[in-house]
């Protein structure tokens, strides 16, 4: 089969790699899209921790199931379906007490192993393909990963019923986190991005206030605000603008040497929480069943569809801010704007 391949950080090409065969418990699925995130871009600079070179990248992954492994029972050829990238031990105290995103021994589809989903097949094991309900359109799916993890970071926020956030980012994740708050009980959400396009993407998928600095806006401090981009001036905006006993969530990712400043006092004076969200937990079924029930507008969300040998420039419009939400569709023949 072609895959795209992580050589070494800041070399990649694409290539024939052999064809996934399953164990008794493992399914192979005929990739149909998947998506490129901020976490791709890391990995394939080298800014990722546990990643090991060479390594097929993708974990957004939705797809066909064409084979199946002889104990398998949970999925059946023909199933449309997606795929939870995480790979824990479950043996180490984190694993043993339900907290599997917290692995001493975690691994990640696609982030740290080298079989992700840039490839036109992908083996798995079967407890971590979920069946698609009928309806649900294959290539928009691929937003049912990074739905779990927005999902997670809900759980783990403490909030209550009427507060107002503020949310830093309008990429996947920040509009994916705003388009929740909602559902969360928030009085209103307000996005921040300089870029222009993102913000007009906002407003379609629902967020009536966007703003390119949180300046603009008729508030000073929010009971909740989310930093989902990542960047250390985002970061540093935000945390002063968090109400007295309000929480800042740390969602995005930044560079592994990356730090930010802030005042200690500040934090003690204030009682702000400070709260963390790593991946998924206990939320990829969730996440299948929000966005067939309709939760989020993916829609809007996703604009262009690659090639495998067009992964390339797929790269290039992330990190210059073009396009909206891209995907590779390892099977497709040419590339395309939905």
């Amino acid at each position: 089969m072609r895959a795209v391949v992580f050589e070494a950080p800041g070399k990649l090409s694409v290539t024939e790699v052999p064809d996934p065969t399953p164990g008794p418990r493992d399914v192979v699925v005929e990739v149909a899209g998947v998506g490129i995130c901020g976490t791709d871009i890391h990995v394939f600079d080298g800014d990722y921790a546990g990643t090991r070179f060479p390594l097929i990248p993708g974990h957004e992954i939705s797809g066909t199931v064409v084979e199946v492994g002889s104990e398998v029972r949970s999925v059946a050829v023909g199933d449309h379906v997606v795929v939870d990238p995480t790979l824990s031990c479950g043996e180490c105290e984190y694993c043993v007490n339900g907290r599997y995103n917290l692995c001493l021994n975690w691994n990640s589809m696609g982030v740290t192993r080298d079989n992700g989903a840039s490839a036109q097949f992908l083996l798995a094991p079967a407890k971590n393909v979920y069946v698609l309900p009928d309806g649900v359109d294959l290539y928009q799916a691929t937003m049912v990963e990074p739905l779990s993890c927005a999902i997670r970071a809900y759980d783990v926020l403490p909030r209550r019923m009427g507060d107002h956030y503020l949310v830093y980012g309008a990429g996947t994740m920040g509009l994916l986190l705003a388009q929740l708050a909602p559902r969360a009980g928030a009085a209103s959400v307000s996005v921040v991005d300089p870029n222009a396009g993102r913000r007009e993407l906002a407003r379609e998928v629902g967020i009536e206030v966007t703003t390119a600095s949180a300046d603009e806006l008729d508030r000073d401090r929010w009971d909740v605000v989310i930093d989902a981009t990542g960047v250390i001036a985002a970061i540093e905006d935000g945390l002063p603008r968090v109400k007295p006993g309000g929480t800042f969530q740390q969602f995005g990712v930044a560079g592994l040497d990356a730090k930010a400043r802030y005042l200690p006092n500040s934090i003690v004076r204030d009682e702000i929480n400070m709260v963390g969200s790593a991946a998924s937990l206990h939320s990829f079924s969730r996440a299948v069943e929000m966005f067939a029930a309709g939760a989020i507008k993916s829609r809007p969300m996703i604009s262009h569809g690659f090639t495998l040998d067009d992964y390339g420039k797929a790269m290039d419009m992330f990190r210059n801010g073009q396009g909206r939400k891209l995907q590779i569709q390892p099977n497709a023949s040419a590339s395309s704007e939905f």
